[in-house]
């Protein structure tokens, strides 16, 4: 069983934040470079885990053609509003950072992302957040598909990741530690992403990113940073 102690296992003077993520969440996508900052301008040690959610639970589930016309729905009117109003809140957003997210076609199964990061993770620090980059900026761009095993592989390779074992780790323990850490998530009272855990302390939400800066103390000589969206 997957086991996280005030976000995982580091040194015992630095403190850790685990931050759960899943690529199939645009507001995990505007997360993600504000905690590079917090980790590159804070004495914090960041651990990068995966929360694949289950969207149909809550939002219901839908399918749209290349048009935008819906071809297939299990959402109720309420759940419709949310989605399209959460969509225009993610777009406006990221317009102010020159990113681009495109409301998606179906309800995606992340966990071979997921998985594809946990692999990316085991090798280093900077191929990881090659890998983030490279799969959230595709993913919202629909230029990924995050189903297909070849094209996780594929980005895996692209950002100089070894992948030799790779598949085996996917159809075997990867899917076991995927698990696991979805498990302990929830045993912590992760529900949606982003969430950050400190000090055994659940944040939900980007803004909290701000009051999280605010506890750590800054690396030398660094300032303090560029973590300029305003909280919502």
């Amino acid at each position: 069983m997957y086991s996280l102690t005030m976000g995982g296992t580091v040194a015992d003077k630095m403190k850790t934040i685990a931050v759960y993520s899943d690529y199939k969440s645009p507001y995990a996508f505007l997360a993600k470079d504000f905690v590079y900052e917090l980790e590159d301008q804070c004495e914090v040690e960041v651990e990068w885990l995966l929360y694949t959610l289950d969207i149909p639970s809550y939002l219901g589930s839908a399918r749209v053609d290349e048009r935008g016309e819906i071809v297939e729905s299990a959402r109720n009117a309420h759940q419709w509003r949310r989605v399209r109003c959460s969509y225009m809140d993610c777009r406006r957003q990221a317009r102010k950072r020159g990113l681009v997210i495109l409301g998606t076609r179906k309800i995606w199964d992340s966990s071979i992302a997921a998985i594809g990061m946990l692999w990316a993770k085991r090798q280093s620090q900077s191929q990881l957040r090659a890998y983030h980059d490279q799969v959230f900026e595709r993913f919202w761009r629909r230029e990924l598909d995050i189903e297909d095993p070849d094209a996780i592989a594929a980005m895996l390779n692209e950002v100089d990741a070894n992948t030799s074992g790779f598949r085996n780790y996917l159809a075997g323990e990867g899917r076991r530690e995927h698990d696991d850490i979805c498990r302990a998530a929830e045993s912590v009272g992760v529900f949606g992403v982003p969430s950050f855990l400190m000090d055994g302390e659940l944040f939900w939400g980007r803004e909290h990113l701000f009051d999280i800066r605010e506890r750590l103390p800054r690396r030398p000589r660094t300032s303090k940073g560029s973590l300029q969206e305003p909280p919502s």
